[in-house]
């Protein structure tokens, strides 16, 4: 169970196909970054939502989800951090605008996923899946960050300060732009949420990444 700013996120429909779809797409995107070249692979994947992160590399985001993923389909609870907050707003966000502007992509990877479900309210869809983020009582800190990057050490500090941003709480934050590798156990972490045949796809997508070197926003 996940728990952001003391409110358990819904384990339920709506939540999955977030998880599920960005998950997806984002994968498909690292497929067709490798195909159509380097020139292809900036700034891509579900974190683009979140300007401060926009530079993790996409099986680093991949990984990501599946940390969030994991902590939210777990018995025991866990504090999310803004890590965990940034990755269910980036979800929420892609999924609902894949229901928008791919429908029918959407209601594809819904029906071959591992949970079985019914997408009858598809005109809704959008609305309720931004809805799983919004309704969750956090002050989206997450996006405040973006704006220190330009600032000097005592000024982003003093903007901290001022937004009553505690520095070691931004740390994770730092912390996911320095990845490149996906940590130990990501397919385990991804049970519940993909099917078999396609966590052996996203491992063999993943691994394909790393040893090829397809690079971030960052260094494009």
């Amino acid at each position: 169970m996940l728990n952001i700013t003391n409110a358990l996120l819904p384990n339920n429909t709506l939540s999955y196909l977030a998880f599920r779809v960005a998950c997806l797409d984002t994968l498909e995107r690292i497929v067709l970054a490798r195909q159509f070249g380097p020139e292809a692979a900036e700034g891509f994947g579900y974190l683009t939502e979140v300007p401060f992160l926009r530079a993790v590399p996409p099986q680093v985001q991949l990984d990501l989800l599946s940390e969030t993923w994991q902590k939210h389909s777990h018995l025991e609870r866990f504090d999310g951090d803004l890590v965990d907050e940034s990755v269910l707003f980036a979800v929420c966000e892609t999924a609902a605008r894949i229901a928008e502007q791919e429908p029918q992509q959407f209601k594809a990877w819904g029906d071959t996923g591992p949970q079985i479900i019914s997408l009858a309210s598809q005109g809704a869809l959008p609305t309720k899946l931004r809805q799983v983020h919004l309704a969750l009582p956090n002050e989206a800190d997450f996006l405040l960050i973006s704006q220190f990057g330009d600032l000097s050490p005592f000024e982003s500090l003093s903007l901290k300060a001022q937004f009553g941003l505690e520095p070691s709480k931004c740390e994770p934050m730092f912390e996911v732009l320095g990845r490149w590798h996906v940590s130990p156990g990501f397919a385990g972490r991804l049970n519940g949420l993909l099917t078999d045949r396609e966590i052996a796809q996203a491992v063999a997508v993943v691994k394909s990444t790393v040893s090829v070197g397809l690079p971030s926003h960052r260094q494009a």
